[in-house]
């Protein structure tokens, strides 16, 4: 490979030798260097690029620690085949892109695959403030918002307050739903061809995003205690990922929360290899886990992202992320160019709902409503293995042997319930295996959800035979 040269013009930050290691993964990446390609000898190399050989050195090993190169002396380094299993192998690339739902859910299935606010009579409220804006503020609904007004930070400073955290008004930045905040934030601070750390398990429509965006995902292990330090610290030593997204309170879809002192080290460890934290609270703002927000304990590196789509209606869209204040203007103007503009009818609706105090009454009545399902699934899954938050509308079940997790989700569909299967969530191809489904409580009426659950109990004892079919 003795015409390749790294093109390093585009990498202005952190040393040299990880920068040529970034380099050269990234040209195995888009196929300039093959497999079984010899690299340029070390000394070379340091001539062609103005370096020394001590980092050409450190730019090969890191490769070899990577799983990307092998060496031998007299012999050079050479490109290695991609092997199953591999460390690289864990970067996403997936097809379909979708995930395993289908886009148009089928007619008179009922939807245990949702988790958005539950109706609570959000309609008359909401149905008042419609008209109110429309009448006080006929000319701005009609048009997007030029303008933002003061009200809609204040809103948000208020709604993703929660514990001992307090965002300042000119730290917001008001969203359409969580998705895009996360989203704009991650295209805001990263570039393409960048790796994002996720866990094995996750809200994988946003790694799914970040492909479509260049980005590149790449997989921390997780625990029953949430995201694994040690693994997170590894992952960061040797791939140098830019951000992480993470749910440390009330995990999707594990319902698991993140004790104090991993949070703590989570903090440390992103402080020390500069990657930047976006922690998304959407279900935390509902738990009240008591543990401080990431954003309290490093709050120059820390993006919280909340809104109202799951604990006081979905359809508004009322989303707000609070960042940094050198990275506000960035993700507005992310927020911007990927959703093409901020409509005003829904933040104001929003912000209304917020500081009238309706969104939090609201949100309390959502809360009631979801722990009265959570009994009515502790009862129909007694002796069954499940996770379960307090408020938060889904239930994380293990499938008792022989049930596999698509499997349970295929026989679920036939007896008329949609469900998510584990890989829904899954980042990428892992070789784990958790035989678990999610079942979200809040879509049905609670009569409805009462009888889905029947009937999940009804398949969970069938054991073999659930995998019968006689269509």
């Amino acid at each position: 490979m003795t015409n390749w040269i790294p093109d390093l013009s585009s990498s202005d930050s952190g040393p040299l030798y990880q920068r040529l290691a970034d380099r050269i993964e990234s040209d195995i990446d888009v196929g300039a260097l093959p497999a079984g390609s010899k690299l340029p000898p070390q000394r070379d190399l340091a001539f062609d690029i103005g370096t020394t050989v001590g980092t050409v050195g450190r730019a090969y090993s890191l490769l070899r620690e990577r799983g990307l190169v092998s060496g031998e002396v007299g012999r050079g380094t050479y490109i290695l085949a991609r092997q199953a299993g591999a460390a690289i192998a864990e970067v996403y690339q997936p097809s379909p892109v979708e995930g395993t739902r289908a886009l148009g859910a089928s007619p008179g299935k009922l939807r245990f695959d949702s988790t958005a606010a539950p109706f609570v009579g959000q309609s008359e409220v909401l149905s008042g403030m419609l008209a109110a804006v429309g009448r006080e503020l006929g000319t701005e609904v009609a048009s997007y918002a030029s303008d933002f007004p003061d009200r809609w930070f204040e809103a948000g400073a208020r709604w993703l307050g929660r514990n001992g955290f307090r965002p300042a008004p000119d730290s917001i930045v008001p969203t359409l739903g969580v998705h895009a905040g996360v989203m704009a934030a991650i295209t805001a601070v990263t570039a393409p061809g960048d790796l994002i750390a996720f866990e094995h398990l996750s809200y994988a429509q946003i790694p799914r995003g970040t492909v479509l965006a260049g980005r590149r995902p790449i997989l921390v292990h997780a625990d029953d205690q949430g995201l694994d330090p040690d693994d997170f610290e590894h992952v960061c030593a040797q791939r140098h990922p830019k951000a992480i997204f993470l749910m440390p309170a009330a995990h999707n879809p594990t319902a698991v929360s993140m004790p104090l002192e991993r949070r703590e080290a989570v903090a440390r460890i992103a402080r020390e290899y500069n990657v930047l934290l976006i922690e998304d609270d959407l279900y935390g703002h509902m738990s009240d886990y008591p543990a401080p927000l990431l954003a309290e304990l490093a709050p120059e590196r820390t993006i919280t992202v909340g809104g109202l789509s799951k604990s006081v209606a979905a359809g508004m869209r009322g989303g707000w992320l609070t960042c940094p204040p050198s990275l506000r203007h960035r993700i507005r103007v992310a927020h911007k160019l990927l959703a093409g503009g901020m409509p005003f009818l829904l933040p104001e609706v929003s912000a209304r709902l917020v500081l009238s105090g309706e969104a939090e009454r609201i949100r309390q009545r959502s809360i009631a409503e979801v722990n009265a399902r959570l009994d009515l699934a502790r009862a129909a899954l007694d002796g069954y293995d499940f996770n379960a938050c307090p408020n938060i509308p889904f239930v994380w079940l293990r499938l008792p042997d022989p049930w596999l997790s698509g499997t349970f989700k295929n026989a679920a569909a036939k007896a008329g319930i949609l469900i998510d299967d584990e890989d829904e969530f899954k980042v990428a191809r892992s070789e784990k295996v958790f035989h678990r489904v999610r079942l979200g409580l809040s879509k049905p009426r609670r009569q409805e959800v009462a009888d889905g659950l029947a009937i999940i109990r009804r398949l969970l004892e069938e054991g073999d035979a659930g995998y019968a079919s006689f269509d």
